[in-house]
């Protein structure tokens, strides 16, 4: 035995004290597929538990999402490997190839610049070419326009000299006292009358 002076002296007793037997859990044992049921789960009927459709529904939309997502994944590491063991296996050659295919895109792209270039250059022309199309059709409307002026000047010139010409017929009252004398010297019968070609077939004397 120890004497016990203080916290410290009880500490040391016991850790020098000899050990006690483990205590075990006890396991209870599964049942065999011969044992009765037990007489509390009698008669019991397994109901499976509600399911909600909508929580079904997004459930199962998510569980989509979360394959397609695994797939792309899936793919996305199996392409990453297989192009890390062909760039391994192929190595100088990769390279090579993949100066030929840079040395075909600058090809390509001066090739493509030129044509562009080119095109550039016949829509020029095109362009310039109707511009000055619709220049000489503007042009040629305004001609025609000024002709078609300068015709209708000369119609109504025309038609002014006409009238100016018959009015030397026209009777006023200075040749009024004329007229008279000249119509009652020569007399015009106009009972007359004609066919349907305008030709006179009658005509009555004038008494």
């Amino acid at each position: 035995m120890f004497p016990v002076v203080g916290g410290r002296s009880a500490r040391v007793a016991r850790l020098l004290a000899p050990r006690s037997a483990v205590l075990v859990a006890a396991v209870r044992g599964r049942k065999s597929r011969s044992d009765p049921v037990a007489k509390s789960k009698e008669g019991r009927i397994k109901v499976p538990p509600p399911v909600d459709p909508v929580e079904m529904v997004v459930l199962k939309e998510r569980y989509t999402e979360y394959q397609l997502i695994m797939r792309a994944l899936r793919l996305e590491f199996k392409e990453g490997v297989i192009r890390k063991k062909y760039e391994q296996e192929t190595g100088s050659r990769a390279e090579e190839r993949a100066r030929q295919e840079e040395g075909e895109h600058r090809a390509l792209m001066e090739w493509n610049n030129q044509e562009n270039l080119r095109i550039l250059k016949l829509r020029m022309i095109r362009v310039q070419k109707e511009k000055e199309e619709a220049e000489q059709k503007k042009l040629e409307a305004i001609m025609k326009r000024e002709e078609e002026q300068q015709q209708f000047m000369k119609e109504k010139e025309k038609e002014i000299l006409q009238l100016q010409e018959e009015a030397k017929n026209f009777i006023t009252p200075e040749n009024l006292d004329q007229r008279i004398e000249e119509a009652l010297d020569n007399p015009k019968n106009y009972n007359f009358a004609i066919d349907k070609e305008g030709r006179v077939i009658k005509q009555t004397v004038l008494q």
